[in-house]
């Protein structure tokens, strides 16, 4: 499963199973652990960890099991940086519904977005939609922010 290219950098391929996605996480959680980042930390690159793998399985690839997912990831002491791509036709993340605008709060779509956006540090989305750049770096404010002044720039 895991290929470390180089010192700190993995690149693990899995299928469409979100089952496939826990051990992902725990391996990188056993790699910031050994960086020793902080329990707050790896709640908040786990959670965000856990939106970008959900969506790129269930939105990117339609829970196909054929189609898989790339995981691409690299801890330091100072930063952690993950590239997930998805197989689907991508998505413009503009089109993404505001979820905390008050014609969406029942609606379930865009929340895994602003969590992402909320937790880490940086968050990019690459043409067409279907890859994912995230960053946490230590000692950097996230990228939007608390919750209470959020700043999605869905519609």
């Amino acid at each position: 499963m895991r290929q470390p290219s180089k010192e700190g950098s993995y690149e693990v391929v899995i299928a469409s199973d979100p089952l496939e996605t826990r051990r992902v996480q725990d391996h990188i959680e056993v790699l910031l652990r050994s960086n020793r980042f902080e329990d707050r930390e790896i709640f908040s690159i786990r959670l965000a960890l856990e939106e970008a793998l959900v969506n790129a399985i269930k939105h990117g690839n339609q829970m196909d099991r054929a189609k898989k997912v790339t995981i691409n990831y690299h801890v330091r002491g100072d930063r952690f940086d993950i590239l997930i791509k998805d197989e689907g036709k991508g998505f413009d993340p503009e089109d993404v519904p505001d979820p905390m605008a008050v014609e969406n709060l029942e609606r379930p779509c865009g929340r895994g977005l602003l969590l992402m956006k909320h937790y880490m540090t940086e968050v990019v989305f690459h043409p067409p939609g279907n890859r994912l750049a995230m960053s946490k770096i230590r000692g950097k404010p996230a990228l939007n922010g608390p919750l209470n002044g959020h700043h999605f720039t869905g519609k």
